[in-house]
């Protein structure tokens, strides 16, 4: 029995240290980035983020922008992050299925909590920038950094209610639900509507396809890459290309798991143990074995679902490359280019949107919906383990930087300067957020470790 639950256990404690090791190493990547920013590697740091991407076939080059090749900086901003908001995508459809928002019940208290978690932290930034350029950042503080939130979470070890980790995760889901329809409304340029057309009608190819079944991801892939494409020629965000992509991937497998097992076990029985010709050095597999084995591979193929084999191929890809990049490139935040009197200006409006904003709005939309009589507080948690959490919600970071540098012009002198103050914010207002989180919660949690 030990060794049953052991080899369940071991792949989940595997996961999440795979997700603490990815936090640490966007962490690094983003001090990386704040000192190469202010040393006197500087200019260098600045021509990587501007030097072209060109990958050609023939004479097409598959990352281009109305005809010029994308710099560094635009091909992690608009495809690299289409890749990673195609995951998010995933897991808000695998979550809206089958998951945490999968009934108005269970959905109804975080769906709550992340529109209070948008709302007041929009009110704090515009109480401090409420015209000009400057009032164009206003959604930067609206997003939640669900990786960071978590790996801070989980410093807390077994202390943590799983309930609470729900919470989170549910929460920062609608959170990514809400951030995405702000990109699409807001953060979208002039719309070409011959290249919107083509892209819809290749998104109903590919709703079609999952209709029917369609379990081949490579499919998904190709199609979805051109879906890309046509988004940014079209002038909507090309991220939202990925979230719609991600929106068609079929969740249910061609075979369920009983019917694997009774097949699994008619094709063990067909392979012959004493018929493999074995040595020190070689083992021979007959003709029969290895058609049987790669009909066992096939057959475990079709027994995951779409959904489910996309993103676990991809998760790797997301944390320890795309995010890391991510964050290299718009971490760059240039100290000595931010006067002491713009402080007060968008880095304060930006922080007081994360820190406070977030945690008051995630707080008391929570707690007072939790006293009415259409939800309940979530098992094992408190009102001071909710503002602990609320807290850890301030955590914008990778979703806050992106929607920063769609905020503001960067091919003007005084766009930059926002984006750079910008980025002050996010950092500071993360920051504190995490670390007054972890240390409120440490301190409010019980001591022993919830089983």
């Amino acid at each position: 029995m030990d060794r049953t639950i052991n080899v369940i256990l071991k792949p989940l404690r595997r996961f999440a240290t795979q997700k603490s090791s990815a936090s640490f190493l966007l962490f690094m990547a983003t001090i990386l980035a704040m000192i190469l920013a202010n040393s006197p590697w500087a200019y260098a740091y600045h021509h990587i983020l501007s030097y072209p991407i060109d990958l050609q076939i023939g004479k097409f080059n598959l990352f281009s922008h109305h005809g010029e090749p994308m710099p560094m900086l635009a091909f992690v901003n608009d495809a690299l992050m289409a890749v990673f908001f195609f995951v998010i995508g995933l897991e808000i459809k695998q979550e809206v299925l089958i998951g945490e928002l999968s009934s108005v019940r269970k959905a109804i208290l975080p769906v709550i909590a992340a529109c209070g978690g948008m709302i007041v932290p929009v009110l704090f930034f515009l109480l401090v920038c409420n015209t000009g350029p400057e009032a164009r950042g206003a959604a930067i503080p609206m997003a939640t950094d669900i990786a960071f939130a978590l790996a801070v979470l989980g410093l807390l070890g077994k202390r943590v209610p799983l309930s609470m980790r729900i919470f989170l995760t549910a929460l920062a889901v609608v959170d990514d639900i809400g951030g995405i329809i702000i990109i699409a409304l807001f953060y979208s340029g002039h719309i070409a509507y011959q290249p919107l057309l083509i892209s819809l009608a290749l998104l109903a190819l590919l709703y079609a396809g999952g209709k029917m079944r369609v379990n081949n991801n490579l499919f998904y892939y190709i199609v979805g890459f051109f879906v890309w494409i046509l988004f940014l020629e079209s002038g909507i965000h090309p991220t939202i290309a990925g979230v719609l992509v991600a929106f068609t991937v079929p969740a249910r497998p061609k075979i369920n798991l009983n019917d694997f097992t009774c097949d699994m076990t008619g094709y063990l029985n067909m392979l012959d143990y004493t018929e493999v010709r074995q040595s020190k050095k070689a083992a021979v597999l007959t003709p029969t074995q290895i058609q049987v084995l790669n009909n066992i591979h096939s057959l475990a193929d079709r027994t995951i679902s779409p959904l489910q084999s996309i993103a676990d191929k991809l998760h790797p890809m997301v944390n320890y490359l795309i995010l890391p990049l991510f964050a290299f490139v718009n971490a760059g935040v240039t100290f000595g280019d931010i006067q002491p009197a713009s402080l007060v200006n968008v880095p304060l409006a930006v922080f007081l949107g994360l820190f406070v904003g977030k945690t008051l709005g995630i707080f008391s939309f929570t707690y007072f919906f939790a006293r009415t009589s259409l939800a309940s507080m979530p098992a094992g948690m408190t009102r001071w383990n909710l503002f602990g959490v609320s807290m850890l919600g301030g955590i914008g970071f990778t979703v806050a930087l992106f929607i920063a540098n769609l905020s503001f012009n960067t091919t003007d002198a005084v766009g930059m300067d926002l984006l750079n103050q910008a980025k002050l914010g996010v950092f500071t207002g993360s920051f504190v957020s995490g670390l007054c989180g972890y240390l409120l919660l440490k301190k409010v949690l019980p001591k022993a470790a919830n089983e």
